[in-house]
């Protein structure tokens, strides 16, 4: 079993900054493709960010490239969430993820283990 604890969220600006954490415990984190999604109020859950198990391959949502950096440290069993220019769009329930799939393309049914979420709210 893993066990995923996000933190970073907050009330921020629009244009301002936030650099989400999720910290990872249980089964061998360095196997697993690790992913951040998000989830507005009425909305489906949507994939922002993902990584591959070495961190090499990244993945991000076409609304987010270029502002959001996804970064992954195998020997701190940690994943990062960088994210900048933040707009009130961006407001959401973000959730950390974990996929044993042989890839880092995730979708939401890809996801084997979520984190409790933490809310981001980005004010214009």
């Amino acid at each position: 079993q893993v066990q995923l604890v996000e933190s970073g969220g907050g009330l921020v600006q629009a244009g301002g900054s936030l650099r989400l954490t999720c910290a990872a415990s249980g089964l061998s984190f360095s196997i697993l493709a690790m992913g951040w999604f998000r989830q507005a109020p009425g909305n489906m859950r949507e994939k922002v960010a993902s990584v591959s198990w070495r961190g090499a391959g990244t993945d991000y949502a076409d609304s987010v490239k270029g502002r959001f950096t996804i970064s992954r440290n195998n020997a701190k069993n940690t994943v990062y969430l960088q994210m900048n220019t933040l707009k009130p769009e961006d407001t959401a329930v973000y959730y950390c993820a974990a996929s044993s799939r042989p890839y880092y393309s995730l979708d939401p049914a890809d996801v084997d283990f979520w984190g409790q979420g933490t809310q981001v709210t980005v004010s214009s």
